[in-house]
């Protein structure tokens, strides 16, 4: 069994406008972006009422799992939940709206070594 050691906790609402860049700037080699890969994206969708899901599936990645709360728990707490569903020795945090640098989780994991 492969044991996850990087993981990527993003919490999102309402975010179709950057959603889509954002997690190609996270996926890393499977898209020539990032230079070290995450073994997982756990994304926790706070009740969207826009295509953030529908954008997200497209993406059709093994590495991301999408988690949709009921009903909106608020950034705090949405974020949190992400937190405690990865899996990983390692978590980054994620804004639905940044864009990772190319370097960015090899020159933070390394730092962390």
């Amino acid at each position: 069994m492969h044991d996850i050691k990087i993981s990527v906790a993003m919490a999102t609402y309402n975010g179709e406008k950057y959603i889509k860049e954002q997690i190609e700037s996270i996926l890393g080699q499977e898209i020539l972006n990032q230079s070290m890969a995450v073994d997982e994206i756990i994304v926790v969708d706070d009740n969207s009422s826009d295509k953030t899901i529908e954008i997200i599936e497209k993406l059709n990645c093994s590495r991301i799992h999408i988690y949709k709360n009921e009903e909106n728990l608020g950034y705090i707490k949405n974020f949190y939940k992400a937190i405690s569903l990865t899996q990983g020795k390692y978590v980054f945090l994620a804004d639905q709206d940044d864009i990772w640098e190319k370097e960015k989780v090899k020159l933070t994991f390394a730092e962390l070594q």
